[in-house]
């Protein structure tokens, strides 16, 4: 039976491709682990205990904008230059990011390099837990890390902040699409961060970023992931802006958009960690 996943090195990769490139020398492949709490799970500590060959670890918490005190805010570039630099990943380099839960906080990466200008990129369909119930090799040992040269171009198209957000809410000038659980957009449910309203940005249609995944952590196919975003109601020939809790699993909205070929999005990085934050906001709910 032939699989109908296209293999794409700007937006997602297999693990059949990953092991068959591995050994090439100017393939970065970055472990970008991150969970809520209520998980219980240690990304750094998993990482040492076991990762793909030569993965350097990414630390979405520590590369990000401390000036901010929203949670992990994309990174100034020169942080991100100075960050990528020690771990020796640079211009030239094709990079594959994954993560321990399928496919998750590695979209969130893969949006960051591409808001720096870097476009070969991509994520590993099924992350960590696939390429491990395959039988692929793993490691404990941290990779030897050479300095290596990067330039970036911040491309601030990709990026909303609050008040872009608010005026394309009340305009209606661009679809804004939460990718949270149905019952935290609605409002039924509360938010994992204390002090948070309930409920969703005005006008904003709710793609939960497990309906286009399946259960083994792989994304659906571009037609299944098209027919996800029409049945919630999202104009695809709107320009798009994701949303989350805190500007992680939008950017799997981020990715699904781009594997269907729409190239106008942008991602809310405050997030409803931001916008449920102000009372001066509006907030939808049901």
């Amino acid at each position: 039976m032939t699989s109908a996943f296209t293999d794409d090195p700007k937006t997602l990769v297999s693990t059949g491709w990953l092991a068959a490139h591995l050994r090439d020398p100017d393939l970065r492949v970055l472990d970008a682990s991150w969970y809520l709490p209520a998980a219980g799970r240690d990304a750094k500590a998993e990482y040492a205990t076991a990762h793909i060959p030569g993965a350097r670890f990414f630390d979405i918490d520590e590369i990000s904008d401390h000036r901010s005190t929203l949670p992990h805010m994309a990174p100034p570039p020169e942080k991100f230059i100075s960050r990528m630099r020690a771990m020796g990943v640079g211009d030239g380099h094709q990079v594959v990011v994954y993560d321990g839960s399928g496919l998750f906080s590695a979209a969130r990466v893969w949006w960051t390099f591409r808001l720096m200008g870097k476009l070969d990129v991509a994520v590993l369909d099924g992350g960590f837990p696939k390429w491990q119930a395959e039988g692929h090799p793993v490691e404990d040992m941290p990779p030897v890390l050479r300095d290596r040269h990067i330039t970036v171009q911040r491309l601030a198209g990709l990026v909303k902040d609050v008040t872009q957000v608010a005026h394309a809410s009340k305009l209606g000038e661009a679809e804004i699409i939460d990718a949270r659980p149905a019952a935290r957009f609605r409002g039924e449910a509360p938010e994992p961060r204390a002090g948070l309203r309930s409920g969703h940005i005005p006008g904003a249609r709710n793609v939960p970023y497990a309906s286009l995944l399946h259960a083994d952590g792989t994304m659906k196919a571009p037609d299944a992931l098209r027919a996800v975003f029409i049945e919630a109601g999202v104009d695809l020939a709107k320009p798009a802006i994701t949303t989350c809790g805190s500007g992680v699993s939008a950017a799997i909205l981020s990715l699904a958009l781009e594997r269907i070929g729409h190239r106008n999005h942008a991602l809310y990085d405050g997030s409803w960690a931001e916008w449920g934050m102000y009372d001066d906001l509006k907030v939808a709910k049901g």
